[in-house]
């Protein structure tokens, strides 16, 4: 029994909800003896979706699934599904997916038109040589290259590249050990990312879709959330000089709506710490304004760099945190109150909603790409709203048909770019009378593959730890890869069943197959 023992999750992001959950699961933990603590009025971290139909609705990104994401779908697998009770959510995404097909046919649009030889990735005999040398280094040897350091120019104008950078958002100073893990973990997907037929996806939002039956069952188990909760400081017991290593965090210190409080950690209770987030300092525009940059040290990122000062196992924040040049994007969302624009979309690129997944335009300034949703996308979503979402890459170079920097532009002015590439720009006026595009800046979001040493993220349970845990993007475990949403429930289920210690593991890193790698082989000769 774990009566009187006490959880504190930092953080309210999946980390954190996967780690209670597994906690009760797993560990037969009482939920009303588990606290999420987090620093915002509402739950989800970076699977999020809010707004309205009048104002617009905002979904800050796109988290995209897949087969291969065993810790997820184990996760879901267990969790009741909010419209059927007797259901999983991880039955209601096969379902859903069974009956949405991704089968993109406008995968790459260039000059107005579909790219048709997307099944060819434009490789040069150099670029194979450097996939296969890039995918064949140890990351020791790779050390802090660049991807751009790992390639010819012409291999970043190549259909594999426009394809491959727009799925996962890299940028080409990005880490060249991440690109490495990423070759590796989704080899499998070679063949098929000019469709992205590989791709799942949740029946709405992910808020709607896998936060909040999350949250509700976690509520019915009687977890309790704090929210408006910030942890400004961890006290960690004193180093006896010549003892062995020892990490026992004994003092949380809260700021709540009622002001400050310390917990006081007692015998057997546990802290897992969001460290970091990509979605920090997120700031939202409007269909009229841009929105402004921001780069203040959130929570997430104060809380890391002061527990990590003058403390290597905790991981150096400020190769994430400090380079937002590096890390930002912009993305946007579109709320329609006529059917006119998905119904263009629809008939330019072949594809219903819900079935294209990515669309990017190959010689945007921006590097632009939309998705467009199976409608609904939001449980409140009227009948008559349809609502797809839209994000760049490269946020600070001049539009194509609006003569600014994305960073500078309007909801309005970004939808005004979107026209031009579908050369829709006859049908602005009408279609500005009834749709409304709501921007958002992300100064975080890659900052998980900035360069980096190996020592930057820090163990999920580190060496000595007797009841503290990461359980985010920006702790380190092996062969995985981070923007994804597999990174986030892996650590929380590796903290889990390490600090209670429990005879069970996370289900292992999916490997391709030898005739999965045969067929990537293919792809990569054509």
């Amino acid at each position: 029994m774990t009566q009187g023992r006490q959880a504190y999750l930092i953080g309210g992001g999946i980390g954190a909800l996967a780690s209670a959950a597994h906690l009760i699961r797993d560990g037969g933990w009482r939920g009303s003896d588990i606290h999420v603590l987090e620093a915002a009025a509402i739950n989800g971290g970076a699977m999020d979706g809010s707004g309205n139909a009048d104002e617009g609705y905002i979904v800050r990104g796109g988290r995209m699934f897949n087969f291969s994401y065993g810790c997820t779908y184990e996760l879901l697998g267990f969790i009741p599904s909010l419209t059927d009770p007797s259901r999983t959510v991880l039955q209601e995404f096969q379902d859903f997916n069974e009956l949405n097909k991704t089968e993109a046919r406008a995968r790459l649009v260039r000059g107005g038109a579909i790219v048709t030889d997307v099944d060819r990735m434009g490789f040069s005999a150099r670029d194979r040589i450097d996939l296969l040398h890039i995918a064949g280094q140890s990351e020791a040897s790779l050390g802090k290259k660049r991807i751009d350091e790992c390639f010819a120019p012409a291999f970043f104008s190549s259909n594999f590249w426009l394809m491959w950078c727009t799925m996962f958002a890299f940028q080409p100073w990005h880490s060249a050990v991440e690109f490495k893990r990423y070759l590796h973990r989704f080899v499998h997907e070679f063949p098929r990312i000019h469709t992205l037929a590989g791709v799942d996806r949740s029946p709405l939002n992910q808020y709607d879709s896998v936060i909040l039956p999350i949250e509700t069952w976690l509520r019915g188990q009687g977890v309790q959330f704090h929210g408006s909760t910030v942890v400004e400081d961890i006290a960690f017991k004193p180093q006896r000089p010549g003892a062995a290593r020892e990490i026992t965090a004994e003092r949380l210190y809260l700021i709540e709506a009622s002001g400050p409080r310390t917990v006081v950690l007692g015998e057997g209770d546990l802290v897992f710490m969001t460290n970091g987030s990509m979605t920090a300092a997120a700031s939202i525009g409007s269909h009229e304004q841009a929105p402004p940059l921001r780069s203040a040290k959130t929570p997430e990122w104060a809380l890391w760099e002061k527990i990590a000062r003058n403390r290597r196992d905790f991981g150096n924040p400020s190769a994430f945190a400090d380079h937002v040049d590096e890390s930002f994007w912009e993305s946007f969302t579109v709320t329609c109150r006529s059917p006119l624009l998905l119904k263009l979309i629809e008939d330019f690129s072949g594809n219903p909603p819900g079935t294209g997944a990515l669309m990017t335009f190959a010689d945007s300034n921006w590097l632009m790409s939309i998705v467009v949703a199976k409608q609904p996308h939001f449980a409140n979503q009227p009948a008559e709203v349809q609502v797809f979402w839209g994000y760049a890459l490269f946020p600070d170079r001049p539009g194509n048909f609006v003569a600014k920097p994305m960073s500078e532009c309007s909801g309005a002015e970004i939808l005004q770019e979107l026209l031009g590439h579908l050369r829709l720009r006859a049908h602005e006026a009408e279609l500005m009378q009834h749709c409304r595009c709501v921007p958002v800046k992300l100064p975080y979001i890659t900052a998980e593959f900035l360069l980096r040493d190996h020592s930057d993220r820090p163990a999920v349970v580190p060496t000595g730890s007797t009841n503290f845990a990461f359980v985010s993007q920006f702790c380190e475990q092996a062969d995985d890869v981070v923007f994804t949403v597999e990174y986030s429930v892996r650590a929380a289920q590796t903290a889990v069943y390490q600090l209670l210690g429990l005879n069970k593991q996370p289900r292992p890193v999916y490997k391709a197959s030898t005739a999965e790698l045969a067929e990537a082989l293919k792809t990569l000769l054509s």
